[in-house]
């Protein structure tokens, strides 16, 4: 019998606890296992595997940066849209790494993913209709600043800029350079 108040979503929140605290690295069905206080085998009735755990995972992690990414462009439009996204987008980056890490690169080719990777192209795409870009050129613009915020984020957060250089400048700069692709 399932331990009472263990559910799939309590299993959830213990991992994410788990990673906040000691990283990506130290997520395992036996360490979630002893945080929450059951045998690891407990874990079973509601969760199939740590691949399962990992999927469950990427869904909150999406649904959480699509709420937080649409309250931030939310009532804004422009290039006033992309620059909240793009600081939000960092932000998230570098306070939630783990996180962050643990969300497929591609959530749209994965079944379980499906739907909350939709949802948060679904903020980019709602940025983007401030610019009238037709479909095409609204992939290509999504992919460009995906990738500098992506590339930008995950080197500031891996330890990837070494120079004494202000980084809120050189981001400032990063984010210059995507809104004007834009126009």
């Amino acid at each position: 019998m399932p331990r009472a108040g263990l559910t799939p979503a309590a299993v959830v929140d213990v991992a994410l606890a788990l990673i906040d605290e000691k990283g990506l690295d130290a997520l395992s069905l036996a360490a979630v296992a002893d945080r929450a206080g059951v045998a690891a085998p407990s874990l079973y009735k509601h969760v199939g595997s740590l691949a399962d755990l990992r999927e469950l995972m990427a869904e909150r992690i999406l649904r959480q940066v699509t709420a937080t990414f649409a309250a931030e462009v939310m009532g804004r439009a422009g290039d006033d849209a992309v620059i909240a996204l793009m600081r939000a987008y960092r932000a998230y980056v570098l306070t939630h790494t783990a996180r962050y890490l643990l969300v497929p690169l591609d959530p749209l080719h994965q079944e379980t993913l499906f739907q909350a990777g939709s949802e948060l192209m679904d903020v980019f795409a709602a940025v983007m209709r401030g610019y009238g870009l037709d479909a095409a050129a609204t992939t290509h613009a999504i992919r460009r600043l995906r990738a500098a915020v992506h590339g930008f984020a995950t080197l500031e957060a891996g330890g990837g800029f070494g120079l004494d250089l202000d980084l809120d400048e050189s981001y400032d700069q990063l984010i210059d350079m995507c809104v004007r692709s834009l126009r």
